[in-house]
């Protein structure tokens, strides 16, 4: 079993900074991939940004160039720089692993609110 626990949401004008993190406890997740969600008010969760053991990673068009996903294995803990925030930015952020079928482990979300 895996426990994830998101931190580091808030209210935030927009074109702040947030800095996401999403530390695991149960196993080591150093050899998973790991990855970051969100879910607006009234949408679909959609898929935000994820990182393989080895550190390759991918984000979502709609982040490219504003966010950038990290882990530090050490710590068990994988993060989401969050530049230059959108309104459209406003959702709740998950994180998850990757447990080789699908992403078996969630964490409970934290909230990000971006106002103008």
């Amino acid at each position: 079993q895996v426990q994830l626990v998101e931190s580091g949401g808030g209210l935030v004008q927009a074109g702040a900074s947030l800095r996401l993190s999403c530390a695991a406890s149960g196993r080591t997740v150093t050899s998973d991939t790991m990855g970051w969600f969100r879910q607006a008010p009234g949408k679909e969760r959609e898929f935000v940004a994820r990182i393989r053991w080895n550190g390759e990673a991918n984000v979502a068009d709609s982040v490219k160039g504003r966010f950038i996903i990290s882990r530090d294995n050490a710590k068990n803990t994988m993060y989401l720089q969050m530049n230059s925030l959108k309104l459209e930015d406003t959702a709740v952020y998950y994180c998850a692993v990757h447990t080789g079928y699908n992403y078996g482990y969630w964490g409970q979300g934290t909230q990000v609110t971006v106002s103008s």
